[in-house]
């Protein structure tokens, strides 16, 4: 993060995944100090996650050169749908055998230190308003886009978790109101299930079987998967519907956004997550982004528009662990 010299007090976050847990021993400033990560394996049970998570713990404080009475407390990132006051994950899709676990609880235990649980797009969103791209403002609208649609919202500090911990669950506004596509969450026309990486990949078998034309069509003829991946290099390679479905996705981002921003009016709105196409290193990335905000221009309040920066994330796949670092700093820094 930056040259500085560790400032105690140290905490540890840990961003629990589909696929990995990371873990980072963070400092005062955010600084991380050390990080690691390990394979979930969920379908193994939460016995097994627990020893990963001990396991990662333990590996991380040594690196750091701290030892365990240095940590004052644990962040805990999670996806799926929790009760975050109870500290209990409840249908969490990516984490199967998982279900109705109190985690916070049970991490509390084994590593006995207090432990905070937050959703993990809150986590990550607090990560880049405390120390990413949104560090110099007051107010951020954070999207994580794949696989579906993650977004958190930080007001002054404030973590938005709502009353029944699912606030800022905004992948699942509704944009279309009539004959919206369907989404696995029994749901029709949200946000996911348009701009999310299952979408542009359902999108664009969608044209193919309607026999548009694509390099694409090469591709699948000759076994390639469909992935986002794939339409971003024919996009870049002049491919029209791949670029076509990409600039779309954009749009439908913007449309969400406009409903977010009338609704927060915040300082900086961010775009973070496996699928932003390069992000500003590459023109595809660039222009996915002005199409955003060209969609915002198209239907923003002037006020808003002319003063909220879109901007992409800056910390990449460490805003998780960073965040629910600074989450627990939040609950149990002053103690």
């Amino acid at each position: 993060m930056n040259d500085a010299q560790p400032e105690a007090p140290y905490y540890v976050g840990i961003d629990i995944g589909g696929t990995n847990i990371k873990v980072g021993v963070v400092d005062n400033n955010g600084k991380t100090l050390s990080f690691t990560s390990g394979p979930t394996n969920a379908e193994n049970g939460t016995e097994a996650g627990l020893k990963t998570i001990k396991k990662l713990v333990d590996q991380a404080i040594e690196e750091s050169g701290l030892t365990y009475n240095d940590i004052t407390a644990i962040g805990l990132a999670s996806p799926g749908t929790m009760d975050i006051p109870a500290g209990m994950l409840l249908d969490p899709t990516n984490l199967p055998t998982w279900n109705d676990f109190p985690i916070r609880e049970k991490v509390e235990k084994l590593l006995q230190k207090p432990t905070i649980l937050q959703n993990d797009a809150n986590a990550a969103a607090y990560g880049e308003f405390w120390v990413g791209a949104a560090h110099h403002v007051n107010s951020l609208i954070f999207w994580t886009l794949g696989t579906g649609i993650g977004c958190g919202i930080i007001i002054h500090d404030l973590v938005i978790e709502g009353e029944n911990s699912h606030g800022g669950e905004c992948g699942h506004i509704i944009i279309e109101m009539d004959d919206g596509r369907y989404h696995g969450s029994g749901q029709y026309g949200t946000l996911e299930a348009y701009a999310s990486a299952t979408a542009l990949i359902a999108r664009c078998q969608e044209a193919l079987d309607e026999g548009k034309a694509s390099s694409l069509q090469l591709e699948v003829a000759s076994g390639e998967k469909i992935t986002p991946l794939l339409i971003a290099q024919a996009a870049e390679e002049g491919d029209v519907l791949a670029n076509e479905l990409i600039m779309d996705t954009a749009k439908y981002m913007g449309v969400g956004t406009t409903t977010l921003m009338h609704t927060i009016d915040p300082n900086v709105v961010l775009f973070g997550g496996a699928m932003t196409f390069g992000r500003n290193e590459t023109d595809l990335g660039r222009r996915f982004l002005q199409r955003i905000k060209d969609e915002v221009k198209l239907r923003a309040f002037p006020v808003p528009y002319e003063n909220t920066v879109l901007d992409y994330a800056s910390l990449g796949g460490d805003a998780g662990y960073i965040g629910a670092a600074g989450c627990a700093r939040l609950k149990y820094g002053n103690q």
